[in-house]
């Protein structure tokens, strides 16, 4: 996906054309001729770029052959990258570690794995004494398997910029340095991927002092340890909060990846959340013949236009999306439920582990009410799936993981929510047959919560993962049964319903102490917007936000396919990777990964290379 909006391809455009001529431009020429502007712009410097990989690749061809090796591009520079099958950030991370780990077991260094404070980088301390060795043996290992350095300055921010490992002179320069990180690049077999820095190894040279070992730079649990403390082996778990956790994995078959460290290290703290957490997600068919023939049935009961309004059902196969990006970055995640009306994706291969799909007559006590086309209703029952953990996130189909998040950006260790207020506000005023089913069941949420706290709930809630607790969820169906009975009842949004999922779950646990508001960076695309095109291909650019939605209500069955046609190349060019859950497609195989299982193709379930021991 050629995208007009990447940093580099704007600063070109800007370089090009001044700043008076620009605001002309955008004064008197419209949107799409301004696109192929830039996109003609986009393609010559592609163009640029080939030439540079090119040029890598005949300077360092030895490199490039294996048949697993290319040439991508990150930021304005070329990096050789080793292509991974079902690349995942935790399967860049866990070869990166591996890569280190081999090397060091190789040489006869003695090193220990630490709990550094990134969990996307890996940390491992190696005896300052053994420096000259240990940059010899990292040095001949780049040269065999194109790696890279970047000299790491304390716990600072790493930028992408790196210096070839491969090349001897590189080494000369790192003498005295403390901390330094390797970096392989990792891409898909699309090569639109590139994992990089973000998720390398870092070295870290310990000095013995009073016998002592002590770090050069504080990591999240401590600055230094006895010298004589004992040397043991640990689960991944303990050094980075993306790994999931062993204890928690549902079938008992998960590999269980262990490295060296010293015994202080292989410690839970007390930030670190115990219990699993499973994803629900509430997904409809709205082009299945038979689910549109039972809607027609009912739809002369709905109360507003909105409610009814096919945009609600429509599909954008935003739901292999949304999977795609829980499998890339959130590989704690337990086990996935997705609640459907009898219905299932065609791509989607329910069997594999770690995902489940439930039926609305499997959670709905009374048959009456079904079938129910009100996602009120349906997520009112939640709480009632059998084998759902007590604490979960519930997702909508729309909303995507767009970084790495982890357990703690969602609960606490000792059990508290999080939520995620909006700055859009719950109008004010009695309802109204006007309202829109969100204001009408915001304004239902804020009577009950002033009735019992006396307060006034005034701001909704942003399209983000929910976090709830199923103990929670039960609670307020004891709590406010007639307004309970009636939103599961409603087979479409009515303006009696209350939200109880996306928003009064968390009033309630707020006024009752078990939840507090929280912020991640996240985005919200307006899918009928005239500048969602550009605001997509900047956040394909950057990659800055941790959280998008890709919403709209208001579209008509004739706006879906220029919609699909926006939003799929972008989505596909962000999670190129396929999730365990889907089907193979023809002529691609799967990636062979899964939740929480190994993902490089290369180990195949075997420890990490740090637990064999000196």
């Amino acid at each position: 996906m050629r995208n007009p909006e990447a940093p580099r391809l704007l600063g070109v455009y800007r370089r090009a054309v001044p700043e008076g001529a620009r605001r002309a431009i955008a004064s008197r020429v419209d949107a799409d001729l301004r696109k192929q502007v830039k996109l003609r712009i986009a393609g010559a410097t592609a163009a640029a770029e080939r030439v540079r990989a090119a040029r890598v690749g005949r300077r360092h061809q030895t490199l490039l052959e294996g048949g697993n090796r290319t040439v991508v591009t990150v930021g304005a520079e070329a990096k050789i990258a080793l292509v991974m099958p079902g690349a995942t950030p935790l399967a860049a991370r866990r070869a990166n570690l591996d890569a280190v780990l081999r090397c060091l077991d190789g040489a006869g260094l003695d090193h220990f794995c630490v709990r550094g404070r990134s969990d996307t980088a890996a940390a491992v301390a190696v005896h300052a004494a053994d420096r000259a060795a240990v940059l010899a043996a990292l040095a001949e290992l780049c040269a065999a398997e194109p790696g890279y350095v970047t000299v790491v300055d304390g716990n600072k921010p790493v930028p992408e910029a790196s210096v070839p490992g491969y090349e001897p002179v590189v080494w000369r320069r790192l003498a005295k340095t403390d901390v330094i990180r390797l970096t392989w690049y990792r891409t898909d077999e699309t090569g639109q991927l590139a994992l990089g820095t973000r998720y390398g190894c870092d070295v870290e040279f310990w000095k013995t002092e009073d016998g002592l070992l002590e770090a050069p730079r504080p990591g999240r649990l401590a600055a230094a340890v006895p010298a004589d403390s004992r040397t043991v082996d640990a689960p991944e778990e303990f050094f980075t909060d993306l790994a999931p956790r062993v204890d928690n994995d549902p079938t008992g078959t998960a590999p269980r990846f262990e490295v060296r460290t010293r015994e202080h290290f292989a410690i839970r703290a007390t930030e670190e959340v115990p219990f699993p957490i499973d994803v629900v997600y509430t997904w409809v068919d709205g082009s299945d013949p038979a689910w549109l023939r039972r809607r027609a049935e009912f739809s002369g009961e709905s109360y507003h236009a909105e409610a009814a309004n096919a945009a609600r059902y429509l599909s954008r196969d935003e739901l292999r999306y949304s999977l795609r990006s829980l499998h890339m970055y959130a590989p704690w995640v337990r086990t996935v439920y997705l609640v459907t009306d009898d219905q299932k994706p065609e791509w989607l291969d329910p069997t594999v582990p770690g995902i489940r799909v439930v039926s609305h007559k499997e959670i709905f006590a009374s048959g009456s009410s079904l079938p129910t086309f009100n996602s009120h209703a349906i997520e009112s029952q939640l709480h009632r799936i059998d084998g759902l953990s007590e604490h979960f996130l519930y997702f909508n189909d729309d909303v995507l993981l767009g970084n790495e998040v982890t357990p703690q950006d969602f609960f606490l260790a000792n059990g508290l929510t999080k939520f995620f207020p909006s700055p859009a506000l719950v109008p004010l005023g009695e309802k109204t047959t006007d309202d829109p089913p969100v204001a009408a069941a915001g304004k239902n949420n804020r009577r009950l919560i002033e009735e019992r706290y006396g307060t006034v709930l005034v701001q909704k809630m942003k399209h983000m993962p929910h976090a709830l607790r199923r103990s929670v969820l039960a609670e307020i169906e004891t709590e406010w049964p007639d307004e309970w009975r009636a939103t599961a009842a409603s087979r479409f949004r009515s303006v009696t319903d209350i939200s109880i999922a996306s928003s009064l779950h968390h009033y309630y646990a707020f006024h009752t102490r078990r939840a507090i508001p929280s912020d991640l960076p996240y985005m919200y695309f307006d899918l009928a917007h005239p500048w969602t095109d550009a605001r997509l291909g900047r956040l394909l650019a950057n990659r800055d936000k941790t959280v998008f939605c890709v919403n709209d209500t208001t579209s008509t069955g004739h706006d879906v396919q220029g919609q699909k046609d926006l939003i799929t190349p972008f989505l596909e060019a962000y999670f190129p990777v396929p999730s365990p859950f889907e089907k193979p497609r023809p002529g691609r195989s799967a990636d062979g990964g899964g939740q929480g299982t190994d993902q490089d193709g290369e180990r195949g379930g075997r420890q990490l290379a740090g637990n064999a021991g000196l």
